[in-house]
């Protein structure tokens, strides 16, 4: 079968399609023919060596990915061959509560991912998908949606009402706008983009701004929203947070995602007691998470955002376009 993997050295440049033996499924396990993957910037992180350096190599990237069952090991009985199915992030973290081992059991770093033509897994590793979406769309799920979810349902809490600032137009921050949609919250997006901006008024934001015409956006936002902000989903990391405690309101959490401006940060933690800021770091979510949310999904008819679908065979140009900034929503690998 055809995989892609970092063998000798981390980079993108290492990133080569390669041979390897199809595996069996064994005792409680599953092979999966997969029909599309997604990318995240997880994914890239990893490839380059900077999200986890003592990563050991061979290594296949992606963690995301969707197709169909093709062969089941002994004992199986959560799926059946020809049921279509998604990955789950952390292989062994099933319910809401996790410990350390559970989260290490990640697919693309430290387990061999997705960006492969047939994956082995344990049955409890998969989750079915719901039946109006393609499988590219199906892709985009395992880690983008279910961390929009974790942010605004499993751990915010959002309400009907409530307004949730959202930070660019990635796919977490694309499938929190549409979330945040169906919870009956307002939305707030932020971009440097006046045209991703619009894409977003499109899909239901309720305001924007752009942060390049107005870099004290926190400030904006609280001013928009009346009192500050409910929920903030934070994906910039270091660079962004500081503007996250201005634009929150009182009694209002900040979702920390993503570092994409940088890890580091100086901030002023008086805000966050004097007016009871919630800090909460979201590292994906479970699997009872990703079934919940994809009930809804099918409940409301949401179809994800995908901005731009490559061939398999020009995998490492998608991470470059994600490496570039320009998507809007999800960038997704047809097998």
């Amino acid at each position: 079968m055809k995989v892609f993997e970092i063998r000798d050295a981390f980079g993108l440049e290492n990133l080569k399609r390669v041979e390897r033996p199809q595996p069996e499924p064994g005792r409680g396990q599953v092979r999966v023919a997969l029909k599309a993957a997604s990318v995240n910037y997880r994914d890239l992180l990893m490839i380059r060596g900077h999200y986890d350096p003592k990563q050991s190599l061979p290594l296949i990237p992606c963690s995301d990915g969707a197709g169909v069952v093709e062969a089941v090991g002994e004992d199986v009985s959560r799926f059946e061959v020809g049921q279509r199915v998604a990955t789950l992030f952390a292989q062994k973290w099933w319910s809401e509560v996790p410990d350390f081992p559970r989260m290490r059991s990640t697919l693309g770093g430290p387990l061999d991912g997705t960006l492969t033509e047939s994956i082995v897994l344990s049955e409890e590793g998969l989750v079915a998908i719901p039946e109006h979406l393609s499988d590219v769309e199906a892709a985009t799920l395992p880690c983008a949606a279910v961390t929009a979810w974790s942010a605004l349902v499993t751990l915010g809490g959002v309400k009907p009402g409530e307004t949730v600032l959202v930070q660019g137009t990635g796919g977490v921050s694309i499938f929190a706008l549409q979330f945040a949609n169906v919870l009956g919250a307002r939305t707030i997006v932020t971009s440097s983009s006046d045209e991703k901006l619009e894409r977003a008024k499109a899909l239901g934001a309720w305001e924007t701004i752009n942060y390049k015409d107005k870099p004290e956006w926190g400030k904006e936002a609280r001013k928009l929203s009346g009192d500050g902000v409910d929920h903030v989903v934070e994906v910039g990391g270091g660079g962004t947070l500081e503007q996250s405690l201005l634009a929150v309101g009182a009694g209002g959490g900040i979702s920390i995602i993503g570092v994409l401006s940088g890890p580091g940060s100086r901030i002023n933690v008086v805000p966050v007691f004097m007016r009871r800021i919630r800090l909460q770091g979201v590292f994906v979510g479970s699997r009872d998470g990703f079934e919940a949310m994809n009930r809804a999904i099918a409940q409301h008819r949401i179809r994800p955002v995908v901005d731009r679908v490559f061939p398999f065979d020009e995998a490492p140009q998608a991470f470059e376009h994600m490496d570039a900034g320009r998507h809007f929503g999800k960038i997704a690998i047809e097998m």
